[in-house]
């Protein structure tokens, strides 16, 4: 099983997860794949062999109104084959997980179209890297718009008219609050998208009563038999926390108590462990692990020695 997290990494200070100068200072997919490549040789040091690329890799790269930045991808082909290559020799496996402007089932037409947009060069940055199927884009379905029916069928109807490229390499998640697995796996049905099963959000809005581990099996199922499912897995937040706030008074810090949706900094070993027993227990077939914590690469570090010292038989 491998263990993953997420874009920004702790454990090393510098380390930069890709280009975020504005654009009048000429940011380039090129000068995101040298950091890119640091974090690779980091990762290969701690061992770490899955991780979430950040979505913004090559900036600018679909704006409307900045058509110097359109042809990164192609100025960066050979960078981008050897960065996959170095991901391919260290048994890497890789993701992206686009921002929450990427809404394929929008209402508003020109929203879905730059969605659409940017899952293709997304698609196209993993192909031009020569990444198995197992390199996808993780989506959510999006907005309800006052029709949950609808608005499924316009996502599964979206994804149908995508290039190819981004139907192999795109899946579906369930959310914490407005698509479940059910809903998902609905979509599923209707498509053929493989789906990524995300624990927390399951915890959050399970509207149907699925049972955990049928759920769960129910995204697993969905991956080909020799493509390696991915899962995501956060615990909540449960400590209170200062939030500041400015006003006419100027700056002030208030207490806020957790929201169930929010992600702690680290994962709790005791669930975690008994979400993998269980899923043993019901002899699901084998998965990948995408942590999200806000601790990121330290909570991925600390998870593992947990594991290590309190459950050594996973």
């Amino acid at each position: 099983m491998k263990l993953g997290f997420a874009v920004k990494v702790l454990g090393e200070p510098g380390l930069k997860s890709h280009d975020t100068r504005r654009w009048q200072n000429n940011p380039h997919l090129s000068v995101s794949l040298v950091y890119l490549r640091d974090i690779f040789v980091y990762l290969r040091r701690q061992a770490i062999t899955m991780y979430r690329m950040s979505s913004d890799l090559a900036p600018y790269l679909t704006h409307p109104d900045l058509p110097r930045f359109h042809n990164q991808i192609e100025e960066c082909a050979a960078e981008l084959s050897a960065i996959g290559e170095m991901a391919r020799a260290d048994g890497l496996r890789l993701s992206f997980h686009p921002s929450q402007y990427v809404v394929l089932n929008a209402s508003d037409e020109n929203v879905a179209v730059r969605s659409a947009r940017t899952i293709a060069v997304l698609a196209r940055m993993l192909d031009m890297m020569g990444l198995g199927p197992e390199a996808v884009i993780v989506v959510h379905v999006g907005g309800i718009y006052g029709d949950r029916e609808a608005a499924r069928q316009r996502f599964a109807t979206r994804y149908l008219h995508l290039p190819e490229p981004a139907r192999r390499r795109l899946v579906l998640e369930n959310d914490d609050g407005r698509f479940s697995v059910a809903d998902v796996a609905w979509i599923h049905r209707e498509t053929g998208i493989r789906l990524v099963f995300d624990h927390l959000h399951f915890c959050n809005h399970n509207p149907q009563g699925m049972d955990a581990i049928e759920a769960l099996s129910t995204c697993l199922d969905t991956w080909p038999v020799d493509v390696c499912p991915k899962v995501h897995f956060s615990s909540p937040r449960t400590a209170m926390h200062v939030v500041e706030r400015a006003d006419s008074g100027g700056r002030k810090h208030r207490l806020r108590q957790p929201r169930w949706t929010q992600h702690a900094d680290f994962i709790d070993p005791f669930a975690f462990i008994a979400f993998l027993r269980a899923a043993r227990a019901a002899c699901l077939r084998d998965f990948d692990v995408m942590l999200e914590a806000k601790a990121k690469d330290l909570a991925l570090l600390r998870l593992r020695e947990d594991l290590s010292r309190l459950a050594p038989d996973l």
